[in-house]
């Protein structure tokens, strides 16, 4: 078993502000989930527990863009 699972494209999420990867769903030994980049462990993830889409998109959404609004 890989540990992790591809959300499908049919599924709104925002890319990885830091990398531009779309995120997966990753399986913790506890039991629980985290939705992360799967290019880096130290990009934003969320919290431990329930499949959290929405707080992803919210703390990878850009409001400024090299000292503009985007």
């Amino acid at each position: 078993m890989k540990g992790y699972v591809t959300i499908p494209k049919s599924i709104f999420c925002k890319p990885c502000k830091a990398c531009g990867e779309r995120p997966i769903i990753s399986l913790l030994e506890n039991g629980g989930y985290v939705v992360k980049c799967p290019a880096d462990d130290t990009h934003y993830q969320t919290r431990p527990g329930l499949i959290d889409i929405e707080d992803w998109n919210i703390h990878n959404t850009v409001l400024y863009e090299e000292g503009r609004v985007v």
